[in-house]
């Protein structure tokens, strides 16, 4: 076990993000908005824990302070949110396919900025982030009471009034308008969350990846956190986190099955090269066969009566 822990412990806490950075997707879905922003959040939340740690709160030897990664986490969820409001007020304006694109647009714009600005490196990035643990394994001290608590917390959100209203105006914006609930607002919320959860997660994986750079926020980084969530469901928090898992682990499993012996040459490389083109023939049949996800509301109810 020891062994195992130690051999897979980088892709056990990889996937504990990758369900954190699910539920920063599902957040605004859970009020049907398509919103593609999280890895710029994730992205901005990075950079500003690498320049802090880097450039800020400088420690001379040993481990970087525990306290220090969460300020820094906790900084990161505050401009993430401040961020989130300000885009997320003109941006909700617009609806499914445009509001994608707009945040799609909002992405692209941090990544160029990160590209060409001094302080975060240009498209070198920043070396030489400081670690606060050992072993990567040790992250899962921070990682995973993380994401247990968001878990909690959206369990309660989906039976509270707040949640409510998320569904309302997923499922029906003009009747959950004309029931007095202001869809603006509700929606502004959501997006605001989903911000604030994908920087405090970018922040750690700072730290976590040792290294920061703008290929951590881009197009491709959304195409497959938007698989995690449409392959794992949309209707419920238990989706976003087994997709997140899964598919953050799945490109591990496929350059495994490339290495197997006997292979052709040509499916070992394209199992290799060719991840966002199954990524994308998921998210294809996914919607067409299961358009609410693998893991649905029905679904839990059932496993719970059994």
């Amino acid at each position: 076990m020891a062994e195992f822990l130690a051999n897979y412990g980088f892709l056990i806490v990889s996937m504990v993000l990758g369900a954190l950075l699910g539920l920063s997707l599902y957040l605004p879905l859970m009020t049907g908005q398509l919103s593609l922003a999280s890895p710029g959040f994730y992205a901005l939340g990075g950079y500003i824990a690498a320049i802090l740690s880097t450039q800020v709160f400088k420690v001379s030897g040993g481990l970087f302070p525990i306290g220090l990664v969460l300020l820094e986490m906790l900084i990161a969820g505050v401009v993430s949110g401040i961020l989130g409001v300000v885009v997320g007020i003109p941006a909700l304006r617009l609806r499914g396919i445009y509001l994608a694109i707009a945040t799609i647009a909002f992405v692209e714009i941090l990544r160029i900025l990160s590209l060409n600005l001094d302080i975060t490196g240009g498209a070198v990035g920043i070396f030489g982030i400081p670690q606060p643990f050992q072993t990567p394994l040790e992250y899962l001290w921070i990682a995973l009471p993380l994401l247990i608590v968001s878990m909690v917390i959206l369990y309660r959100l989906e039976r509270i009034r707040v949640g409510r209203a998320f569904t309302a105006i997923r499922e029906d914006e003009l009747a959950a308008g004309a029931m007095g609930i202001d869809p603006t607002y509700y929606k502004v919320l959501a997006f605001t969350l989903g911000a604030i959860l994908a920087g405090v997660v970018g922040a750690l994986s700072a730290h976590f990846l040792n290294t920061w750079n703008a290929r951590q926020g881009t197009f491709d980084a959304s195409i497959v956190y938007l698989t995690s969530v449409l392959i794992g469901g949309t209707r419920t928090f238990v989706g976003p986190v087994l997709g997140g898992m899964v598919f953050t682990a799945l490109p591990e499993v496929l350059r495994a099955i490339a290495d197997t012996a006997g292979l052709p040459l040509w499916l070992a490389q394209f199992l290799r090269d060719g991840r966002l083109i199954i990524f994308g023939l998921l998210i294809v049949l996914g919607t067409i066969f299961f358009p609410q996800g693998l893991v649905t509301p029905d679904l839990l109810k059932r496993q719970r009566h059994k």
